[in-house]
């Protein structure tokens, strides 16, 4: 069903996973679209009361499949451009209550799509970079106030506007995840972590989740994250985004040393 993905489910818990772990499982167009149709699917099945969003391979995420986007002008340019809110605007919309589990790079729209989950748990190792404005474009996909929402306005313009990378301390210092544990443990952790959820009773589960997120919701104003799109697509034109983009690549094509 699923090219870019692939689900298992054990009772209560499902486990979705990005697996294209050759490519450090980038958020390609087709990616964005099947994690949305994945998301609508758990939460059509009222068993399902927890789920687990995990990277396969040595990362969680490499973020947003530049390459494979529609260029400005082209046919389904803004819809591509839009496919990654969506995506978020969906998972977050699940009944279920959904972890992300994170391990080596989580990066841009990987850590949108982080963002979106409920609970996140990591590795010590994990790194996070968001790259966007050294690539031209403006952190889009509904990025900017699940930031806000979850490490505050000041810490959310540094990271974003500087680009800097930083490391799981970091992450949980400025409360962006509820757990850091070392590698070998964080399947163990994310496991009991999923197991204490699911066996709460689950309309109280997920009312707080509701209550929260109708809380936070006005004071980040997620619903204006729809001109998102025409943002990035604005970004995608500008000559001097198009010089740094170019400059950002060149950059990381270059061997070390």
């Amino acid at each position: 069903m699923y090219e870019t993905l692939s689900i298992e489910q054990a009772g209560p818990i499902a486990r979705l996973w990005l697996d294209r772990p050759d490519k450090l499982n980038p958020l390609s167009v087709q990616t964005l679209q099947e994690l949305t149709a994945a998301a609508q699917a758990l939460d059509a099945d009222p068993a399902v009361r927890v789920i687990i969003v995990g990277g396969r391979g040595r990362s969680f995420s490499a973020g947003a499949d530049l390459a494979g986007f529609p260029g400005p002008g082209e046919t389904g340019a803004r819809e591509a451009a839009d496919a990654g809110r969506i995506m978020a605007d969906a998972l977050e919309a699940v009944r279920a209550i959904t972890i992300a589990r994170l391990h080596g790079w989580c990066v841009g729209g990987g850590l949108v799509l982080a963002a979106a989950c409920d609970l996140r748990v990591a590795a010590s190792s994990t790194r996070f970079s968001i790259p966007e404005v050294d690539l031209g474009i403006p952190l889009a996909w509904g990025g900017i106030p699940r930031l806000v929402r979850e490490i505050g306005p000041a810490l959310t313009k540094e990271l974003v506007i500087t680009c800097r990378p930083f490391d799981a301390a970091e992450a949980l210092d400025a409360g962006f995840l509820n757990r850091v544990v070392e590698e070998s443990e964080l399947d163990a952790t994310v496991d009991t972590l999923a197991d204490e959820v699911a066996k709460r009773p689950a309309l109280p589960v997920q009312a707080t989740k509701r209550h929260v997120d109708a809380v936070t919701a006005t004071q980040v104003g997620l619903a204006r994250s729809w001109s998102d799109a025409d943002s990035l697509l604005a970004g995608l034109l500008d000559p001097e985004c198009e010089a740094a983009r170019q400059h950002y690549l060149e950059a990381r094509r270059k061997p070390p040393g």
